[in-house]
């Protein structure tokens, strides 16, 4: 697996509040709602505006309860359930997200397709965990701050579901970082964290999304700007790893003394 690029070295960071990147959001936007896509679907670009799609599937990992259908569902733009349900197969779901490349100064609308499946189904069906598997192009771990055993659960996950599976991306991120008074992961054992697995370790709040005038409606533009860190994270560590597959780069092992 490449070395994780440098944060914004590969993808503008805030683009996406630029008038250009604020125009692109408009096709994944429907009066200031997310527009929610299925699998076959995509968004509807004007004739003026040529933009290539790259296209990635990621599986969610992570202890039950930790949030990850909460994830999801803030990255579609969607309800957050308020109270917890284990996940009982495989769901997937699609979102788009336009990103600008740094070098080429490119648009690109990157295609996240995110398999999401409960911890007790992929221990009671053998097939599961396979199905999630095949051709992932990256691994989302998932933790919670306020359950200190989903964080030591990590280094078990990653070995169980990603192992030594070359050009996949691995990335973690802890959830529920709003009630951070009350965590049960301290800032140094995120430090260790990251110094011992080099991996991008991203924080996500689990209140619920911005509303409309209406008081109802979630505001799309308000939750993109929420949780835009994430999906430049994961476009950008996605990205740079098809050019480094593709010989576009050069791989750190590459340049490794011998």
């Amino acid at each position: 697996m490449a070395k994780p690029p440098a944060p914004g070295s590969v993808i503008v960071p805030d683009w996406h509040e630029s008038a250009e990147g604020k125009e692109c959001l408009t096709c994944i936007l429907r009066r200031n709602r997310r527009r929610v896509f299925g699998l076959l679907e995509r968004p509807a670009l004007p004739p003026t505006m040529a933009i290539d799609t790259a296209s990635y599937k990621i599986f969610l990992s992570g202890k039950s309860g930790v949030g990850k259908t909460a994830l999801v569902a803030k990255l579609a733009g969607l309800e957050v359930p308020v109270v917890h349900h284990e996940t009982t197969g495989i769901q997937t779901t699609v979102v788009f997200w336009p990103a600008k490349l740094q070098v080429s100064e490119r648009v690109v609308m990157f295609r996240f397709e995110f398999w999401d499946c409960g911890e007790s189904a992929l221990r009671k069906f053998d097939h599961m965990l396979p199905a999630c598997q095949e051709k992932t192009d990256a691994f989302l771990f998932l933790f919670s701050f306020t359950d200190r055993a989903s964080f030591e659960d990590l280094p078990g996950q990653m070995t169980r579901v990603a192992g030594e599976a070359p050009g996949v991306v691995r990335m973690v991120v802890g959830s529920k970082f709003d009630q951070y008074m009350h965590t049960d992961v301290p800032e140094r054992d995120l430090t260790a964290f990251r110094q011992a697995w080099e991996l991008p370790l991203l924080r996500v709040k689990s209140v619920p999304g911005r509303r409309l005038a209406d008081g109802r409606t979630l505001d799309g533009r308000a939750g993109l700007a929420d949780i835009a860190h994430v999906l430049n994270a994961l476009a950008e560590q996605l990205w740079h790893q098809d050019q480094v597959a593709a010989g576009l780069i050069p791989s750190p092992t590459e340049n490794a003394p011998g």
